[in-house]
Parts: structure tokens; sequence; C-alpha cells
């Protein structure tokens, strides 16, 4: 019964304003998510700012080609510096992903540090073994390329 947790920092060639503008709002997840993962807001989500209480849903493709619904709560926002999102529903039995972000000269650090629980004991920890831990650094990578074709 594992507990792991993921972090990635990513230099950004912008400002904080521009990036927050971006990554707080839950429209643009779709445009850092691999098509593969068949990424669809599902929830009536204005485009606008995350605020705190925001619940969000989704419908996507995680694992093995199985579709399912993923719901997620905003939990903390700080803005311009961080928001934290956490599973309310989905394929973890523990999903909390922070995302910090802070000027540094030139532009702008972002930091993930996600924090998670695979389902079903001993064989989640396989199954992070295997899969999961992989398929986290591939989403991510994603992200890093689009991010840095974005800005």
């Amino acid at each position: 019964m594992g507990f792991y947790q993921f972090k990635r920092k990513q230099f950004v060639h912008t400002d904080i304003e521009t990036l927050w503008h971006f990554i707080s709002n839950p429209v643009n997840l779709k445009k850092i998510t691999p098509d593969y993962m068949g990424f669809e807001i599902t929830s009536e989500t204005p485009e606008e700012e995350m605020y705190e209480g925001m619940i969000i849903v989704y419908q996507v493709t995680p694992l093995l080609g199985i579709r399912t619904t993923w719901v997620t709560e905003i939990t903390k926002v700080e803005r311009g510096k961080f928001f934290v999102d956490e599973q309310r529903m989905g394929p973890y039995k523990v999903w909390h992903h922070e995302h910090r972000i802070e000027k540094v000269e030139g532009g702008v650090m972002m930091t993930d540090i996600v924090s998670y629980q695979p389902p079903f004991g001993f064989l989640g920890s396989i199954a992070n073994s295997l899969v999961i831990e992989k398929k986290l650094h591939e989403i991510f990578e994603y992200r890093k390329k689009v991010l840095e074709e974005l800005f």
C-alpha cells in the first residue's frame, strides 16, 4: 500500500501573470494533456480563474484504454503563487496536486508536486512501478513540450 510523490520543475519563458492566467483556467488543461488520454471537461466550468471550492468533472482515459470519470476540487488558491487540486472521485485512492509558480530571473519557475496513492493496495504498488510512474513522467514531459511551444 504505497504512497508516492512525483515532483517536477520547469522554467517557463514568460511573466508570472501570463502563466498564472493560463494555468489557473481549467479550460487550458486539455491543451497540456496528451490527446490519447481523451481528456474532456464534462462539468459546467466557467472560462475563468480557478477558485477554492471549484469542482471540475472530466472524462479521461488514464490507463489501459479504460475511460473513467475524474472529479477534482480546487482546495487552495493563492493568486499568482499556487493552487491545489484534490481528487474527490477517480482512478486513485488519493490524489493531491500542488501547482506552484515563482518569478525567477528571465521568467517563471513552475513546480508540480503530486502526492498520490494508487488503489488496490499491493497490486496498486506493482501497477505504480510498472505503469503509473512512467505514465506520469510521460504526461509531464508532454506538458513541458507544450508550454515551451506556447511561451
